[in-house]
Parts: structure tokens; C-alpha cells; sequence
């Protein structure tokens, strides 16, 4: 390698929530070669880091703008509400949406639902981040809205929470450049979608072995029989000649 070549390398951008540690081993397994840097973004800066090559591709939370970015869906997270423990909705399984509405339900600058309207009643200022707003919540300000990866992400012992439903829902996609769908890109793609090793898509595959000629055995040629010689031999290994060519009987002694 000289001086001027840059090693392979592959940057995953990811946002809070999302765990890639499962892909990020596949990877691994699979080409130990190249090297796998993670990327931690907000899901607000995501999209402007791979239009500006800051990674390869990223998990993003949708919605994106698609104008030059290429997005796969990949799952859907259930939408929770966080609340402190001693809550009266911690008594029950799941709450909806109307049960909100006399709290007050902060709805932080780094939101990541695709909200219509946020439930509840609006607190005086949004708070900075998902991370400022449960603050809050431990502080008994409000409730707060977040998908459960998030709530799981900023766990409190003094706070626990509980499924909505009547909300949206964040759905988490993997995303790259459209112009940049290099084959490592590929080789990602494959591996999120699962495709084995084997798989006739990416590079990894194993390329199918032309076959090879069966060889005859040697044991076959010994057992042919050799040329010019009869094939009439006795088992005992005698000619086959008439008779009385065999031993005679034995004589009696005088």
C-alpha cells in the first residue's frame, strides 16, 4: 500500500434508540477486513450527515427528506408515555390519547413523531431535548411522549411507562446518498435484510466451484483382467487343462 491509498472503512450513523450491535456483528463476522465505525447523530442532524459524507449510511427515524437520500423502512416502535411512578397511570396497562388530555405533555425541540397535533395540554416553553424533558418529568412538570426505545434510553428508577395508543407511531429506517450506493452500502443492505452469506446478491457470496472430472479407480484397473491371458482359471489357481492331468490316487504299500 502506498502513501497515497486510503484504507477500506465503512461509517453507520445511528440515532438514539436505534442499537445496531446485532448488524455490526454480522458485519464483522463477515468482512473483518474492513473496518466498521459507528456515528452517533441526533435524528435531527442524520440526514445532513450523510448528504455531507460524514457516514456511509445511517439508521434514521422517518420521516426524511428523500429528495437524495434512498431510505429502507425497517420497523415501526410502539409509542409510550413517560410518567413518574407514583402516577395514577401506572396503575393500568396502556392509556390513549384522550386520557392525556388534562395533562400537560411536554413535546421537546428534537421530537421525533410525525405529530398532527401532540396530546394534552402544551407546557409553557418546549424543553432543548428528549433528555431535558424527562428531567421534567422527574421534576413533576409534565408527562412526556417518546417512542420506547427513547424511554428505555433515558431509564430513571423514579419513573416508569406505559403504551399509547390513538399517537403515531417513529418508524426507523436505514438510509444512504442515492449517488453514493457503493458496494459496501450494498454489502449493508444485505446483511439488514438478511441475506446470508451465500446470498447471489453482495460480494461475500461464495462463487459456485466448476466440476471436476470423477478420476477412475485405481482398484478397477488392477481388476481387469490382463490381455492374451484366459480368464478360465480354476479358483485353486490350477490350469484348466482335462481330467486326468490331476494328481493321482495314492499307491497302496506292499
Amino acid at each position: 500500500m502506498t502513501g497515497s491509498e486510503i484504507p477500506p472503512s465503512f461509517r453507520l450513523a445511528y440515532v438514539p434508540g436505534v442499537t445496531p450491535t446485532k448488524w455490526v456483528r454480522i458485519w464483522n463476522e463477515r468482512l473483518p477486513e474492513i473496518p466498521l465505525t459507528l456515528v452517533a447523530v441526533t435524528a435531527a442532524e442524520a440526514s445532513d450527515v450523510l448528504r455531507g459524507g460524514g457516514a456511509d449510511a445511517g439508521f434514521v427515524r422517518l420521516p426524511i427528506d428523500r429528495t437524495d437520500l434512498s431510505a429502507i423502512p425497517l420497523y415501526s416502535e410502539t409509542t409510550v408515555v413517560v410518567i413518574p411512578k407514583d402516577h395514577i397511570a401506572a396503575a393500568v396497562d396502556e392509556v390513549s390519547a384522550e386520557d392525556l388530555a388534562d395533562e400537560i405533555v411536554l413535546h421537546p425541540l428534537d421530537d421525533t413523531l410525525d405529530w398532527e397535533r401532540p396530546p394534552g395540554r402544551p407546557a409553557i416553553e418546549r424543553p432543548a431535548t428528549t433528555a431535558d424533558a424527562i428531567e421534567l418529568v422527574a421534576a413533576g412538570v409534565g408527562l412526556l411522549v417518546v417512542p420506547q426505545s427513547l424511554a428505555r434510553l433515558h431509564h430513571r428508577k423514579d419513573l416508569t411507562y406505559r403504551p399509547v395508543t390513538g399517537v403515531p407511531e417513529s418508524r426507523v429506517a436505514l438510509s444512504w446518498p442515492e449517488d453514493a450506493t457503493t458496494d459496501m452500502v450494498e454489502d449493508f443492505i444485505g446483511i439488514v435484510r438478511g441475506r446470508t452469506v451465500n446470498s447471489s446478491r453482495g460480494r461475500t457470496a461464495t462463487p459456485p466451484q466448476p466440476k471436476q472430472r470423477k478420476r477412475p479407480d485405481a482398484g478397477d484397473a488392477r481388476r481387469k483382467p490382463a490381455a492374451g491371458k484366459s480368464a478360465g482359471k480354476s479358483p485353486r489357481g490350477g490350469s484348466g487343462g482335462p481330467k486326468g492331468g490331476g494328481r493321482g490316487k495314492p499307491r497302496r504299500r506292499s
